[in-house]
């Protein structure tokens, strides 16, 4: 843990711990790279010739593959009682990737690209969790993680306006947006070298051996919720995808997934501080039945309208859910394992992302553009009910 003089130190940006507030600036400047990517990559994917399925499959197997890192960094920095090296190395791995989308010609040079890059994303995501929870003041683990949730969705509303600003002066220039990517990734590379101090660890308290078996059975149980929720929310892809099915032009669909961000920015904060003073369950049971209404209503509309309103409560849901859940995942694991704890916690989610988006890719292709919504929202309203039995046993297990 970081001691009480480095804290009180540190707490002279805006209210904030220094770890907290530069880890967030590094997050905005990455997601602004990654989203000037992923918002236009849909387009570019299906304009070099990929179906629905090969977009699903892509971006499925790039997320889950490497997500069984994000266990590995977080078992390894709980070892050796050190984040900072791992978040180096994992956005070293995305500002160089990034920009080389500018040099592909066929999917599975894209696919390619996309695993790499994620394994960028599993060597830091379970590290940097682990310096936030660790650099965080008693009672403000929420209000951190939202911080941090609202800094990376603040780059997902810079990214995709980029994106929209490249392809309105280059119609159909993807190549450009991709190599301009690289600038704020780098930024945000140096920005962890020179600023992100490691968060102080006393190292007679590093596990020797860590038994999963001595993990809390709340911790567990957590787990096998968020895996059923997971196992319907496929890749953020499908739904841009419809936006541009019902009629929505290829140059605005950056805009439509920055309102979805620009919301979650606005209630991330907020909902992370309301978890720390009423507690986190009954904000993740509130987003998961929000999630179940408005993959509902994306299966339900044709309507371009109802489609922006429910990617605007798409941002309050994972405003409510995101940096929560990992807040709660935090509570529930002792402060010397919360590396390996939310590494698993990560992995878990982003392993289950293949054959979610597998399904939403087949069920999308294969049967119509209404299914995998339905699909999505009965198993989110599935996790909402599982979710209200794990909050009415707090305290009995």
């Amino acid at each position: 843990m970081v001691s009480t003089t480095d804290n009180e130190r540190q707490k002279n940006f805006f209210g904030l711990e220094g770890n907290i507030f530069f880890a967030g600036i590094t997050s905005f400047l990455t997601d602004t790279t990654t989203k000037m990517v992923y918002a236009i990559m849909p387009l570019f994917l299906m304009s070099i010739g990929a179906s629905k399925i090969e977009l699903s499959l892509i971006e499925g197997i790039a997320e889950s593959t490497a997500s069984i890192l994000k266990a590995l960094s977080g078992w390894w920095s709980d070892k050796i009682g050190k984040n900072k090296p791992f978040m180096v190395v994992g956005y070293a791995v995305t500002a160089v990737i990034s920009p080389m989308f500018a040099l592909v010609t066929s999917p599975v040079q894209v696919l390619m690209l996309r695993f790499t890059e994620r394994v960028g994303k599993g060597i830091r995501t379970a590290p940097r969790d682990s310096l936030i929870a660790g650099s965080s003041g008693e009672g403000k683990k929420g209000k951190n993680f939202g911080f941090h949730k609202a800094m990376d969705n603040s780059g997902a509303i810079v990214g995709p306006l980029l994106s929209f600003a490249v392809l309105s002066m280059f119609p159909g220039d993807y190549r450009k947006v991709f190599l301009l990517a690289a600038v704020p990734g780098l930024l945000g590379l140096f920005t962890i070298i020179f600023f992100i101090k490691e968060a102080k660890k006393n190292r007679n308290e590093l596990p020797k051996r860590i038994e999963f078996k001595k993990f809390p059975r709340r911790y567990y149980m957590f787990l096998a919720i968020a895996f059923i929720f997971t196992l319907g929310n496929s890749t953020d892809a499908l739904l841009l995808v419809k936006a541009n099915d019902i009629g929505i032009t290829a140059v605005f669909i950056p805009l439509v997934y920055l309102l979805f961000n620009s919301v979650s920015v606005i209630f991330a904060v907020p909902a992370g501080i309301l978890s720390d003073r009423i507690g986190r369950e009954q904000l993740i049971i509130f987003g998961y039945l929000l999630y179940s209404v408005i993959y509902f209503g994306f299966g339900r509309t044709n309507n371009k309208i109802t489609i922006l309103l429910l990617f605007v409560l798409y941002g309050l849901y994972s405003a409510a859910t995101d940096g929560v859940q990992k807040a709660l995942v935090s509570d529930l694991i002792d402060k010397n394992k919360r590396g390996t704890g939310l590494g698993i916690y990560n992995s878990l989610m982003g392993i289950t992302l293949l054959p979610a988006s597998v399904i939403a890719g087949v069920l999308y292709t294969n049967v119509n553009n209404q299914v995998p919504f339905y699909f999505g929202s009965a198993m989110s309203f599935t996790a909402a009910m599982l979710m209200l039995g794990f909050y009415r046993k707090r305290g009995k297990v």
